[in-house]
């Protein structure tokens, strides 16, 4: 576990993407079916979050439609944005692709959310290999692990440099003088790759966090990612999938399918119920259909041996109460998981240093 103030830290996260995993649960969600892409829709599943004391809620994204659920959706970053200033204590955590993505309009989007959520951004760096994002990128397709991993590695760099590229104290904001920047503090990170260059600097201050909190799915490589995501059929798959991603450095989260019985249908009858229209495509991760006990039984196994855990609710709508009902305040009461620290950082509530400034470290 990681460490904040002197106590172990089990995140909690929690994706809100969409009505939940299974493709059919739209057809359980409590809200009309013309609010699903509405703000305030999004606003109170985020509200949702927080009150229960989640450490983090994530928002899944691609330039591609969903091909089994309602295709409409509003981009990651935009409805983390959008959360923002109604939120305080929880990490706003939105995916997006480094596959064809321009790393510099990324670091910016990323940074800008740091800023509008007072220290509380992170980025979920993705790759996508369809052939089709591609043509909706109007770009070359990039099929090849070698090829996306490499562009993978570069666009997180790229980004971390850019963040870098103003140092803390950069903005001076003299009014009696008219100096509003320091321009011996802002620096070039002159990066070229095998699939773009960039010269920098940001056009965003440094985020209040001096690096916004990077997630990778899966294993990554020593200093690319803070948070490493990673998943498994079976607990055993998983802990052995965590044991390997342990060795980068970084803190290990817990994928995890969560289907829970509810007070007049058990989370069966509710899989049963929505089978009948469509078949749930698990991404090859680790899954949970129980009572709420059951629960907290497995995360607190869990929790011996990561840092925290990302939740993919069955059905939004019905998983999330029963959630803040019975199983994180039962974390709570057992001293497992604690309430993000209001007015701290995404980082600081994972345990996570502010890292220094490269650029300021070489000039100083």
């Amino acid at each position: 576990m990681a460490v904040s103030n002197g106590r172990k830290v089990f995140a909690l996260g929690v994706e809100v993407d969409g009505e939940g995993y299974h493709p059919a649960a739209w057809r359980r969600a409590t809200h009309e079916p013309d609010r699903f892409l509405t703000g305030r829709t999004v606003q109170a599943r985020v509200a949702a979050a927080e009150n229960a004391g989640f450490t983090l809620a994530t928002f899944d994204d691609s330039i591609l439609a969903p091909s089994d659920q309602p295709a409409g959706r509003i981009d990651a970053v935009t409805r983390a944005s959008f959360v923002a200033a109604t939120t305080s204590t929880l990490g706003l955590v939105p995916a997006v692709a480094t596959t064809y993505a321009e790393p510099f309009h990324t670091s910016s989007q990323l940074a800008t959310l740091d800023y509008t959520s007072r220290g509380r951004g992170g980025w979920i760096a993705t790759t996508i290999a369809d052939p089709a994002a591609a043509a909706t990128w109007g770009r070359p397709a990039r099929t090849a692990e070698a090829e996306l991993a490499q562009e993978h590695r570069d666009s997180i760099e790229v980004a971390r440099r850019l963040w870098d590229s103003w140092e803390d104290d950069a903005v001076v904001r003299d009014y009696a003088t008219g100096k509003f920047l320091d321009r011996d503090k802002l620096h070039y990170v002159d990066f070229v790759g095998e699939s773009f260059s960039v010269k920098g600097p940001a056009i965003v201050p440094r985020p209040p966090q001096g690096q916004v909190v990077v997630f990778s799915e899966g294993a990554a490589e020593p200093g690319q990612a803070d948070v490493a995501l990673v998943s498994g059929v079976d607990l055993a798959q998983t802990l052995a999938a965590a044991d390997r991603a342990h060795e980068s450095g970084a803190l290990v989260f817990v994928e995890l399918d969560v289907a829970l019985d509810l007070p007049l249908v058990s989370a069966a009858e509710r899989l049963a119920d929505l089978d009948r229209y469509a078949t749930a495509k698990h991404a090859a991760r680790l899954g949970f259909s129980g009572k709420s006990k059951d629960l907290v039984a497995l995360l607190t196994e869990l929790a011996h041996h990561v840092d925290g855990v990302r939740l993919h609710l069955a059905v939004i709508d019905e998983d999330l109460p029963v959630l803040a009902h019975y199983v994180l305040p039962a974390l709570f009461r057992s001293g497992l998981a604690h309430r993000p620290v209001p007015g701290s950082t995404l980082r600081a509530n994972l345990g996570l240093a502010r890292p220094d400034n490269r650029y300021a470290k070489d000039q100083h």
